[in-house]
Formats: C-alpha cells, sequence, structure tokens
C-alpha cells in the first residue's frame, strides 16, 4: 500500500489522542470473571477517547465518544465534550469529510449527528448486528443509546454509510481492519506515520493489561475472536508491522505517548507523527 509521503519520502499522516472523559471502577467491574486469575480486586480508572487523523487528503475522526445523554445515563464524567474539544483543535464538526465507527457503543457513536456532512464507515457485522434484535437483549442492549443506532440507520438511509467486511483502505497509510470480540464487528485503525505505524486499538483492547497479561474485558460478544485480536495485535508489534499501539481506555496511554501540558486543551492530548 503506498504511504502519503512528504518529499522526502516520509509519511505525513497524524494522529492525535483526545481525551474527553473519565470514571472510577474495580477491576472486577471492567475485566470478565476477575476472580479466576487469583488477584485482588483494585481500583481501576477508565478513560474515553476520540482520536483525530489528519492526512494530506483530510482530517479523518475515530468514534464520536459519548453524548451527555449517554454519559449521563451511566453517571459518566466529561472532562471536554468530544465537539468542544475538536473545535478547541481547529476541527469543525460540520465539516468533517470522514468518520471511522470502530464500533456502535455509546461512547463511540454518542455524537455522530453533530457531523452532518460526513461520510461514516462501520464493518458490515457491526452494521447488521445492531439491527438484528439482538440489540435489544440485556446484555447487548446496556451499552447502547436507541436514539444513536437509529442516527446510525438514519445515516445509512442518507446514504451516507460506508460498510466493509474485513478490511478497507481509508486513504493511504490509512486502514480499517475488522476483529471482532467486543462486538461483533469491532475494528482497528492502522496509521501509517513519520515515527511509524499507529494501531488504533479502540476497545480492541481497552487496557494495556488486557494485551500484556491475556485478561479479556467484561463485556464480550465472542470470547475466542476477542483473544484472536489479543493475538493479532501481539503480533503486529512483535514482527515489526505496528510501533504504536494506542488502547481503547487506559488511563496510561496519553502518558505513554507524550501528554501535551499546554495549548488549546492542556493534558488532554498526545500526538505521534
Amino acid at each position: 500500500m503506498r504511504n502519503p509521503v512528504s518529499t522526502s519520502g516520509v509519511p505525513t499522516n497524524t494522529v492525535t489522542i483526545v481525551q474527553y472523559g473519565t470514571r472510577q471502577g474495580h477491576k472486577s467491574e471492567v475485566y470478565l470473571n476477575w476472580g479466576i486469575y487469583g488477584r485482588p480486586d483494585e481500583p481501576i480508572g477508565m478513560d474515553y477517547f476520540v482520536w483525530l487523523v489528519e492526512t494530506p487528503t483530510g482530517t479523518i475522526l475515530v468514534d464520536t465518544g459519548f453524548s451527555r445523554e449517554g454519559g449521563a445515563n451511566r453517571s459518566r464524567t466529561f472532562l471536554a465534550h468530544p465537539v468542544k474539544a475538536l473545535a478547541a483543535l481547529g476541527v469543525d464538526a460540520a465539516t468533517v469529510p470522514e468518520v471511522l465507527v470502530t464500533h456502535a457503543h455509546y461512547d463511540h457513536i454518542g455524537n455522530l449527528d453533530a457531523f452532518p456532512t460526513a461520510r461514516v464507515t462501520i464493518s458490515a457485522a457491526e452494521r447488521d448486528f445492531w439491527s438484528s434484535g439482538m440489540e435489544r437483549r440485556a446484555q447487548f442492549h446496556h451499552s447502547v443509546e436507541d436514539a444513536e443506532l437509529e442516527t446510525l440507520r438514519r445515516i445509512e438511509a442518507e446514504g451516507r454509510l460506508r460498510t466493509f467486511d474485513d478490511e478497507l483502505e481509508i486513504a493511504p497509510g490509512v486502514r480499517m481492519v475488522r476483529v471482532g470480540g467486543h462486538t461483533p464487528g469491532q475494528s482497528i485503525v492502522l496509521v501509517d506515520t513519520a515515527e511509524g505505524t499507529v494501531a488504533l486499538a479502540s476497545d480492541a483492547i481497552h487496557y494495556y493489561e488486557e494485551h500484556d497479561d491475556d485478561v479479556p474485558f467484561a463485556y464480550v460478544a465472542d470470547l475466542p475472536a476477542m483473544y484472536a485480536g489479543f493475538d493479532l495485535l501481539h503480533a503486529m508489534v512483535t514482527d515489526g508491522r505496528v510501533q504504536h499501539l494506542v488502547s481503547g481506555h487506559d488511563p496510561s496511554t496519553l502518558d505513554r505517548f507524550g501528554r501535551i501540558a499546554d495549548g488549546p486543551l492542556p493534558g488532554l492530548t498526545a500526538r505521534i507523527g
């Protein structure tokens, strides 16, 4: 796949990690069957992110965060509303051309209606699942807002929804790959940058502990597929296809990549590339 490059031959895509929310919980809440590991229950934070990919051909937003309603229904804490956070970074939601949805949980599609002109890309398996009737079951419905699923369907009716099966090139040096597990269509996004390839794991890996210790998240549609997603990302890091693994919710994420202390969102962003 051809990378977008400068005249010096260096890829020019960049990734900005934007934290917009947070909450506190315990490991017994966030990991599946935590008691089988013989470890004590401990407090654990959960941070919430959207990811901004800047390419030579335009801006790509990965996920849209939770809405005020979705956050309030689950007692989540805003640090900055995602749309306002993007505006502070110079990105106008009304004109964003491309939104990638890694999966359709409330904290990833909560503000889709703020992006009225964007093409929205989601895996076909994810789109199909949330219209299958299975979304009404309590174990799945807990993680979604009905109004937000309706927004996704409206976007499809408007002709702005693009789906894919297993993998799709979004732009030169930007790929979306379905891994499943957490949800049937859970996807990751791979971005080539001047600092190496970034894997935006989203909820394929909520926490680095999942990746390091093989500890699945509590909410899972297909456990073998979740484990297979761990294996795929392990292999990508080990064989050098990925240089930067970005978790979906780990509170250490921004510090791992250099939290930006000044600027329009002090302490809430990090940049790669």
